[in-house]
This record gives structure tokens, sequence and C-alpha cells, in this order.
């Protein structure tokens, strides 16, 4: 089924309003149709200057940010995992701190401690790198289950709570997790509780021949990345993050979405199904990739093209499925009808 015959059209512009033209009527796509495509585009494109070849992971990762979420990046070392997360917090002018988890780092070496300062005679909280607008946790399944879940607060609620107080992170607050492959040596699973904090799960795979070449023919990309000048300030990320909740859903929309979630849980594909949680990061993941497209409102291609990032990671295919949770999700599309 052609699923563009399916969506409705954004509504057209009008002419000059009159005082006798309903409210209704004068009402023109301007917002998110007419400003975000373009600025976030031009994020995009100067991403892709640095991160060479991976324009729809970079897509993913923008949108994952503007939803409010955390993306998780899972693959080999060495193929510019560390680099987007730099690329994207220079990019946006965004304060940027990066934790290199290993078997011996404590949760103290992650949100702070206090240490009594003897000059002023009292305990003064030194602040962790969690403390930062852009969080990278590189390779975060080398660490031990008691500082992974040192994230789990400040991931979900954006503050941290040590010896009975609490401090709020900044504003905006992004964690990009990047996670070596299971079979590795020194890995420890993540629990099902954290995979479920973040919004999105990538990979970035090897880079096509074209790339290859333009990475081996270029200079230092790290260093390229420090000198980039923002693209988007602070405050209209912010904006940017606003304009999202402002996309619209419509009935027929939401049909199609819990056709989805109700197939996740129907034994036929997962094991278990999708919780309501994970259906709204769905829609907020779909809602700020029809911003960037340049919608006021969700279409299904939104769902879809969102999909697989947004729930592979907290579903496990069932029982004889014979393949992937990505491939599950794929198969669980093409077989659910839009609504």
């Amino acid at each position: 089924m052609d699923l563009r015959l399916l969506k409705k059209s954004p509504p057209s512009g009008a002419a000059p309003a009159t005082p006798a033209t309903p409210a209704a009527a004068q009402r023109t796509p301007a917002g998110p149709a007419t400003s975000w495509p373009r600025r976030l585009a031009t994020l995009v494109d100067q991403i892709s200057t640095i991160v060479v070849g991976k324009r729809p992971q970079i897509e993913d990762c923008i949108a994952c940010l503007l939803a409010g979420g955390h993306l998780l990046i899972e693959d080999v070392p060495g193929v510019g995992k560390t680099t987007l997360a730099h690329t994207l917090a220079m990019s946006l002018g965004l304060e940027f701190r990066r934790v290199q988890f290993t078997a011996d780092l404590l949760p103290s070496d992650l949100v702070g401690v206090s240490v009594f300062e003897r000059a002023q005679d009292r305990f003064v909280f030194h602040p962790g790198p969690v403390f930062a607008q852009v969080l990278l946790a590189d390779e975060i399944n080398r660490a031990g289950p008691k500082t992974q879940s040192a994230l789990l607060e400040a991931m979900e609620e954006q503050q941290v709570t040590l010896e009975n107080e609490t401090r709020p992170l900044p504003a905006p607050f992004f964690v990009i997790a990047t996670q070596n492959p299971s079979d590795q040596l020194g890995t420890y699973p993540l629990p099902e509780s954290q995979l479920d904090r973040f919004l999105m799960r990538i990979t970035l795979g090897y880079p096509d021949r074209a790339s290859e070449r333009a990475l081996l023919a270029g200079g230092d990309r790290r260093e390229a990345a420090r000198h980039l000048a923002p693209v988007l300030a602070p405050a209209e990320l912010a904006q940017a993050q606003q304009a999202v909740l402002a996309v619209r859903a419509g009935e027929s929309l939401l049909d199609y979405l819990q056709a989805l979630i109700s197939a996740t849980r129907n034994g036929r594909w997962f094991a278990e199904g999708l919780s309501p949680r994970a259906g709204i990061a769905v829609l907020r993941a779909a809602r700020a990739r029809a911003l960037m497209a340049g919608r006021d409102y969700v279409a299904p291609d939104d769902v879809q093209a969102i999909l697989p990032q947004t729930i592979a990671h907290r579903l496990v295919p069932a029982a004889g499925a014979g393949r992937g949770a990505v491939e599950q999700v794929q198969a669980m599309i093409e077989a659910t009808p839009v609504a």
C-alpha cells in the first residue's frame, strides 16, 4: 500500500485574510513548516562535514535531542561515535564532557563528591562530569551495574540526589552513550531499566568507499570539530524543542501508533510488549521527525522512520523468531496496516 496516499497534505497558503474571513481559514503553515527545517538541515550539513557519510544517523541524533531523549550508539570502536557527540555539542554551543567508563569507575566519579574544605570549615560539593549539557558516556557497558545505575535518575529526572540534597542538571541535558558489542571482552549488559531510558539506539557502521576515502585524504576530524561555529544557540535549541511539542498527532495517526504498540504485545513478534512510556517516547520522536521535515503534523512515515531506533532495544524477539529485534520491527511494520 502506498503510504503517501494516506497522509494528509499540509495546508496550502491562503489569500490575505479579510475581517470577514474565519479564524481557522487564516491559518497558514507558519512555525515549524517555514523556519526550523532549513535551520536544522544546516545543522545536519555542518555535522556531516566532520562525520562523513552518516547523514541518516546524524538526523536521528538530532531528532533524539529535539524530542528531549537520550541516545545509545552501539558499534565497534573507531567508527566515529565520539566524534559525532563532540561535533554536535560544538555545533550547538553546548558544554561537552566525556567520561570513559571502566570497570573501576565509581558513581562518585560521575555525579561528584563533597570534600571538606578546611578554609571554609564545611563540606563543599564538587560536581562531576554529569553536570554538562552534552555528556558522552563512552563505552558505558564496560562499567559495573552500580555505576551504570548512577545515570538513571540523571537521565529520567534531569537531577542528581546526593547526600539528601537534590541538584538540578543544566538544560538541555543530553546523554550520548556508546556501547561496545556484548560479545567483546570486559562488557556488562545494560539492565532493561536503563535501556528504557534511551529514546533511541542507533549504529554508525563502517563508512562506504567514498566516505572512507574522504576520511583518509582529509585532516584530523576531531581537530576540525573544535573550530566549528555554533549553528544554533542553546536558547534557540530550547525553542526548537518547544516547537516539537506543538506538532499535531491526529486521531488516525494515534490509531496507527496504538496498532503498532498492540502488535508488540500479542506474542507473535516479541516476548514482551512495549510499555506505555515507550509508546509516548515513539510519539515524541515522530513529532521531532515531522518538525525536521517541515510539517506541523505527524504522518505514518514519521512513525515508521523512527520505530526501529526507538523500540528495538526495548524488545526481545519471540522464541523461534530466527532474526534480530530490528528485523522483527521491520516485519511488524509491514504486517500492520496504516489506520
